[in-house]
């Protein structure tokens, strides 16, 4: 099977769902003048440089019968149009009564490690989780990337895609022929018997190389990919948790208020699980201050390898 990258499988995803459907629109401030030439300048429009003009007319646009992607760039770009996120888009199909769908694929990349500073460096997918109505999706791997996006932008909710920068993971394998990926089903990238390891978007190849490692030493470790925080798959989590009696969640975003709290509360409020847990459940996640634009520091904020082991070690360690 062929390989290829996160950015290239991305991009193959858009393109595929544009010749699939023609009432398929792009909006981009920067636009994207390799999709106009195929696709046409009616289909491919580049905006003004103001996310809160393009987040609400995406919404015009699928409200009047368009599927419609738009590209954000940077995560915190986004903050500025938090009224048509919150506001409007998470909430304009239940306040119609769901007369009409609003099919709209919101994509901007998130992520820290890059020395970008406080401003351009941000995990932000946990705030829209606390807003009803928005389907998230993160994505760790070029297979992944590609079937979700597809399913994303088929979807007749509106979405957003936390698309990690830079993407890890390399080259790897996808197919050329059609496939998509539902949401709310998570990933089990590696079984094992001795702890669950939940990782999240980038931190899910981390967290492969430390199974790896561990698994030198006799430790067996269970990493899963949620893939999607909204809908999630709690079921997945909560039956390995209950087969290995431990669990570490790692999340590259603040700690406070996060996904990885969420994920970690809904396996420990389960009573059957509860019981069976052999030690206290544990987060790897990132520091709750704006992330230095010094590289040193930047890296003493971000969960590594090193940090996941020690956690799995102290969860592996703990005695009742």
């Amino acid at each position: 099977m062929r390989e290829i990258t996160y950015r290239q499988a991305s991009q193959e995803a858009i393109l595929e769902e544009f010749r699939r459907n023609k009432k398929t629109v792009h909006l981009s401030a920067g636009g994207s003048p390799d999709m106009a030439k195929e696709f046409g300048a009616d289909r491919i429009r580049s905006t003004p440089v103001s996310e809160s003009a393009m987040v609400g007319a995406a919404i015009g646009l699928a409200g009047s019968g368009f599927r419609t992607v738009a590209s954000i760039g940077m995560a915190t770009f986004g903050f500025v149009a938090m009224d048509q996120f919150m506001n409007q888009a998470a909430k304009i199909t239940y306040m119609f009564g769901a007369q009409a769908r609003f099919p709209i694929l919101y994509r901007m990349s998130n992520g820290l490690g890059q020395s970008a500073a406080a401003q351009h460096s941000i995990n932000p997918y946990s705030m829209f989780m606390n807003v009803p109505g928005l389907k998230i999706i993160l994505p760790s791997t070029p297979y992944d990337a590609k079937g979700l996006l597809k399913t994303a932008i088929r979807d007749n909710n509106p979405g957003i895609g936390c698309e990690d920068r830079p993407p890890g993971g390399g080259r790897r394998e996808v197919p050329e022929e059609e496939y998509l990926i539902p949401f709310g089903v998570a990933d089990i990238k590696r079984k094992g018997t001795d702890v669950t390891l939940v990782a999240i978007s980038r931190l899910v190849h981390d967290a492969l190389a430390v199974a790896e490692e561990l698994a030198k030493e006799g430790i067996s470790v269970e990493v899963i990919d949620p893939r999607t925080l909204a809908p999630m798959d709690r079921d997945t989590i909560r039956k390995s948790v209950a087969r290995t009696g431990r669990l570490v969640v790692v999340d590259e975003a603040c700690q406070t208020c996060g996904a990885g709290g969420e994920i970690l509360a809904s396996v420990v409020e389960d009573e059957n699980i509860f019981r069976q847990l052999k030690a206290p459940a544990k987060r790897v996640c990132g520091l709750d201050i704006p992330v230095p634009f010094s590289r040193p520091m930047e890296l003493y904020v971000v969960p590594d390898k090193a940090k996941i082991t020690a956690a799995i070690r102290q969860v592996m360690a703990f005695k009742r």
